[in-house]
């Protein structure tokens, strides 16, 4: 039996991440052959990763990298089934390895199949996944290119990439702000003119039938009811549904006995409201469209203009646990 030396069973951990009394073992069983343990050790982690293949991964850590010139950005979740792995340092570490790993490819499978220490980064989760007995995976990669890219992680949960058509002065700050939006509020795409009509008329009457349902309970309780709105984008409306309800208020203006000449005081409020009622989608999922976090008597649309009309919003990614 060869002679294990401490120095090579240190060598094995600075690499693998196994503990110590794991390295010794793996070198003992690979007869003192480096590369050969390292292959023990990877045997070992597709053996947990089959037994633990129906695990779920939900904790673990989401993060950003972006490149020195801010002109491209990465964001990776590396996902682990316990809160107490996720923040342990070595995971941590691990985690950030990756992502400077990630920062060079252009996709989710070029990133798995990357070399990490001789080996791809697919192999690497499966190693580690045995070094520290829970499922690893990568459940999401998303990668954005601009001629500014920002981003903002809040905590260990949640990463976002912000995308910009400019390097002006401030636009570090604006694109710390969007993704701060994003973070926060949950948009999943830029403005309602990315919707398409299949999806808008499957949402609207999910919406509808919702409320509806929810305004039975509410009126067996005697409590007041939901406004049950027609439609839920500004892409659903046109200048005849706008058309339409300015002739309705004034309908009601006129029934309320509103004198005509004060007519034009009270409308635009009324129209507004009217559109806000109408549009929950898109101040759900439209990223310009929402009310912006740190000023709520703005939107994110108005907000960005405040940094000139050119500037705009080229894209914006998203990832987080769970």
């Amino acid at each position: 039996m060869a002679e294990i030396k401490a120095v090579d069973v240190a060598k094995l951990r600075k690499q693998t991440g196994a503990g110590m009394m794991d390295c010794k073992k793996a070198l003992l069983e690979a007869n003192g052959n480096f590369d050969e343990a390292i292959t023990v050790l990877r045997k070992k982690g597709q053996k947990v990763a089959a037994q633990r293949a129906d695990r779920d991964a939900n904790e673990g850590i989401a993060l950003t990298k972006i490149n020195e010139d801010n002109t491209a950005g990465i964001a990776i979740v590396v996902a682990c089934e316990t809160d107490f792995v996720a923040k342990n340092i070595e995971f941590k570490k691990l985690a950030d390895e990756f992502a400077e790993i990630a920062l060079n490819c252009h996709s989710k499978d070029a990133f798995l199949s990357a070399d990490i220490h001789g080996m791809s980064v697919s192999e690497k989760l499966v190693e580690q996944t045995g070094v520290i007995g829970e499922k690893l995976d990568i459940p999401y990669f998303e990668r954005v290119e601009a001629d500014y890219v920002g981003s903002y992680t809040h905590g260990i949960k949640i990463a976002v990439l912000v995308g910009l058509n400019s390097t002006n002065e401030g636009v570090d700050v604006l694109a710390k702000d969007l993704s701060m939006q994003i973070a926060s509020m949950g948009a999943t795409t830029l403005s309602y003119l990315d919707f398409d009509q299949s999806f808008l008329d499957q949402e609207t009457g999910a919406r509808i039938a919702a409320i509806e349902k929810d305004n039975i309970e509410l009126s067996r309780l005697g409590k007041t009811l939901k406004n049950v709105p027609k439609y839920i984008s500004m892409a659903q409306l046109s200048e005849d549904v706008l058309s339409e309800a300015r002739k309705s208020i004034e309908d009601q203006l006129r029934l309320e006995g509103k004198p005509e000449h004060i007519w034009d005081k009270i409308i635009p409020g009324k129209i507004d409201r009217f559109i806000l009622d109408n549009t929950t989608l898109d101040q759900e999922q439209c990223l310009l469209d929402q009310v912006y976090i740190k000023d709520e008597s703005i939107n994110v649309r108005s907000y960005i203009e405040t940094y000139g009309s050119e500037l705009k919003v080229k894209g914006f990614k998203r990832v987080s646990l769970g």
